[in-house]
């Protein structure tokens, strides 16, 4: 068994909301802790695998070194932090629920409290409006955003006389994975699940799991029956929809070398390395969905080809390894 390491050296988790907040443009506790994943300095290695769901996150918790100490921090807003060593290598996972604002909450304030260069992969699921049946692993290469356009719902009868210019959905330009590191990834998942159950391709991250993901509700208007038509117009190359990708690929573009110290070698433009894989759990095509039996069997053996992938993964600049960091201590 790994040895074990709580928040506050095993002492009971204070949640940060019981802690001196400072600074409202950037909230962090005054013992250093951002306010919704309640990291520090110290918990947070530079690789990371995020998930959706905590069973996830502990069920590839369970490949991490056991000769390593593991430490586990549960949030009050619903985030699980485990850092430990995988191969000797530092790794943290991190489950974060669904959607933009998760995606978004976390990859900034890990940002802020992580020194040197993060590659991350994003590990959940999605559906398939392409060749993928359920089952299979889709890599997301790249991603676009799907949102719904809230002025186009704000005059009932305009929409319904046709007088609107105003579309129900907005969709977003591409935003790009890191080329090496989901090349990476595609090869490890290859070797692990065979190459007919491997596709690489397009994503739509969506703000919905409902409207902007084309599901039919007679409890709402909306107004989504010829979306996914819509999306093979606009982008013909996407084979899958899911709610974080986007985001992810999105900030690591946006993100700057301004966290990187001791970085007189080499000024980088992007501190943030980012891709993201996904298995299929709904056919949009055939509408059949996936077995709870099956989703366990595929990320066990997938958790480990994305462990992999990531330690493999060169970083030019990481983390101080001290004592301080929670991997180090016993």
């Amino acid at each position: 068994m790994s040895n074990l390491i709580n928040y506050s050296n095993g002492e009971m988790k204070t949640s940060t909301f019981e802690e001196k907040m400072e600074n409202a443009n950037f909230p962090m506790s005054d013992k250093g802790r951002v306010y919704h994943v309640e990291v520090k300095r110290g918990e947070v290695a530079n690789r990371i695998i995020t998930v959706g769901d905590h069973t996830r996150a502990e069920e590839f918790a369970q490949y991490l070194d056991k000769d390593s100490p593991l430490f586990r921090l549960s949030s009050a807003r619903g985030f699980l932090t485990i850092t430990g060593k995988y191969k000797g290598v530092p790794i943290s996972i991190i489950a974060i629920g669904m959607g933009l604002p998760m995606m978004d909450f976390f990859v900034r304030e890990v940002r802020s409290v992580v020194d040197g260069q993060l590659a991350i992969i994003r590990f959940g699921t999605c559906g398939s409006i392409g060749a993928a049946r359920t089952g299979s692993i889709i890599v997301q290469n790249a991603a676009f955003a799907i949102t719904r356009n809230y002025n186009y719902f704000s005059d009932t009868e305009e929409i319904e006389s046709e007088l609107t210019d105003e579309k129900p959905y907005n969709f977003t330009k591409i935003f790009h994975a890191d080329p090496q590191l989901y090349k990476k990834i595609e090869l490890e998942l290859i070797n692990s699940f065979g190459e007919d159950n491997v596709f690489t391709g397009l994503n739509a991250t969506c703000d919905s799991f409902y409207s902007s993901q084309g599901r039919k509700d007679g409890n709402f208007r909306d107004y989504n029956s010829n979306l996914i038509s819509n999306i093979s117009d606009v982008y013909p190359e996407a084979i899958s929809l899911e709610m974080e990708a986007f985001m992810l690929f999105h900030l690591a573009k946006s993100s700057t070398s301004l966290p990187l110290k001791d970085s007189n070698n080499t000024i980088l433009k992007n501190s943030i390395k980012a891709a993201s894989a996904a298995m299929v759990v709904a056919d949009r095509v055939t509408n059949d969905f996936i077995s709870p039996v099956k989703v366990h069997d595929i990320q066990k053996v997938a958790g480990k080809a994305v462990l992999n992938a990531l330690v493999d993964f060169e970083l030019i600049y990481v983390h101080p390894d001290d004592d301080d960091c929670v991997w180090n201590q016993n």
